[in-house]
Parts: C-alpha cells; structure tokens; sequence
C-alpha cells in the first residue's frame, strides 16, 4: 500500500477503517486465497515474501501452505497494518514462522535470491503504479526456479435480478478500480501475463478462482457481504442518475426492507485471478 501523505493523526481513521474492512471480508477472501495458495504446490520448507501483506491473513495461510518449517516474511509500507498483522500472528502462535517488515514494493529491502518464492494480493498490479517495474522487483529477489505470484480481484455478480444496475455500478470509477479512465490498457491487471513476460520469467500462467455466496448466509458472511458492498462501490452515488442511485440504496443498505442478502434465494459470486511464472536468471 502506498503511504498516505497525511500526519499520523489523519492517516488512523483510514487504516482502522481499512483493517475493519479487510476482518470483516475475510470470510469471503480466505477460502478462494486459499484454494489460489495450494494451487502453487509451494514447496514444504521453503522461505517466501508476502509483498503487500496488509494485517497478514494470507501470510497465516501461505506459513500454513510451507509447513512449519518454512518461513514467510511480510512487508507492507503500513506501520498501523504491521502493528496488527504482528498482533495476528502472535494470536496464532507463529511468531516464529513470520516475520513481519516495513518496505515499500518499489524497492524491496532485500539481496537477490533470497526467498524461494514471492506472493502479491491485490497489490502489485493492483496499485496505481506502472506494474512492470514492481514485478521485475519481485523477482530480482527470488532465486531461480523460484515461483512469482501475483492474485487480485477480477470480478463479481453481487446482484441477482439487476444486471443493468450492475453493469452501471461496474462502469463507475469504483467499478474499474484500481484500472482508471485513460490508463494504458496493458495496464489492467488481467493484462499480468506481458508483464510477467516482460521481465522475463518462464512457465507463465494464469488462473481464476470463484467464491461463491448462497443464502441462507451466517451472521459472518452477510457482514461480509455488507461490507463488501460499501467497498467495492464506495462513493459512487454521485456518478448514477436518480433511478439508479434510488435503486442501489433500495438494494444494497442494510437498513432497506428490499436489502437483496435478506432474499432467501439469493445467489451472488466474485472472482479472483491468479497470475504465476517461474523464475530463469
């Protein structure tokens, strides 16, 4: 994550705000991670970098995917992220097995070849920088042969029975977050395999991984989803007309007695993608 601009005081509100969101979606978010994470067959033992790692949810699941004695490190350029990752994994009891860094992606804190592996979620390609020299920079320290991964949300159906409300929402700035208006199409994060490509790894390949979401919802999926909506969408009102502004509040607040998770039928799905070569230097 980039570095907000603002004093520390500014900057809490949105990294408590932006924790809250990430422990509430995990319900949805840690069982399509996980399935992306065993897909890479990471070798048992084996020391990776989770480039990006937020509160560090997927650094549990990828410490899980090495065993107990591989070894992961975090880095994330979020001191308020950091604080609470380190507090999660204490919480767990593998202290031992991650390791977590302040850094930034542009220029990684470590020598070539050390790790056997790196991972990015919704991170590298995903944030609003040219995405080629942040994966030349994952690589660099990776050894070769080692895996370089990089996964984002790529897509959702999150309401039934409305697609051209849906497909209004998806053409906001929020719908094509972090992609925007103008940017060079090679660009998008579905374009990862030139990137990979690019900076020369082998074996490239991609992959996408569909969670599902079906009523009747448990109390920690319908939070979920709830806070999903606020975030895949936020701030969108003033880009739709009248009708549809009328129409998603009808839909999409919790408070609405049309509230479409209160549905008994209903039935949404997202997307994540999955983009992985082998490193040849």
């Amino acid at each position: 994550m980039e570095k907000s601009s603002g004093s520390a005081r500014r900057e809490t509100p949105d990294v408590d705000r932006y924790i809250r969101d990430l422990t509430l979606t995990n319900p949805l978010a840690e069982p399509i991670v996980t399935s992306a994470i065993k897909s890479l067959e990471l070798p048992l033992g084996s020391r990776g970098l989770d480039a990006g790692c937020g509160i560090g949810l997927q650094a549990l699941l990828l410490a899980q995917a090495v065993g107990s004695t591989g070894h992961v490190t975090g880095l994330d350029i979020s001191r308020g992220l950091l604080a609470r990752a380190e507090g999660i994994v204490k919480a767990a009891g593998l202290s031992e097995q991650i390791l977590f860094q302040e850094g930034d992606v542009r220029e990684l804190p470590f020598d070539e070849n050390t790790f056997d592996w790196a991972w990015s979620s919704n991170c590298v390609g995903y944030a609003p920088m040219e995405p080629v020299p942040l994966v030349k920079e994952l690589a660099r320290v990776v050894r070769p042969g080692g895996q370089v991964a990089v996964f984002a949300w790529s897509s959702e159906q999150l309401l039934p029975g409305y697609p051209l409300l849906e497909a209004r929402l998806k053409a906001t700035s929020s719908g094509i977050a972090p992609f925007s208006e103008g940017k060079n199409p090679r660009s998008h994060f579905l374009r990862a395999l030139s990137w990979l490509s690019d900076v020369g790894l082998g074996e490239c390949e991609a992959r996408t991984f569909t969670g599902d979401v079906q009523a009747p919802l448990s109390d920690a999926l319908r939070e979920a989803m709830t806070a999903l909506f606020k975030m895949r969408w936020v701030g969108v009102q003033s880009e739709l007309s009248d009708e549809d502004r009328a129409e998603y509040e009808r839909l999409c607040q919790p408070e609405s007695p049309d509230f479409i998770l209160n549905a008994p039928d209903y039935y949404g799905f997202f997307t994540c993608s999955l983009f992985c070569g082998k490193v040849t230097k």
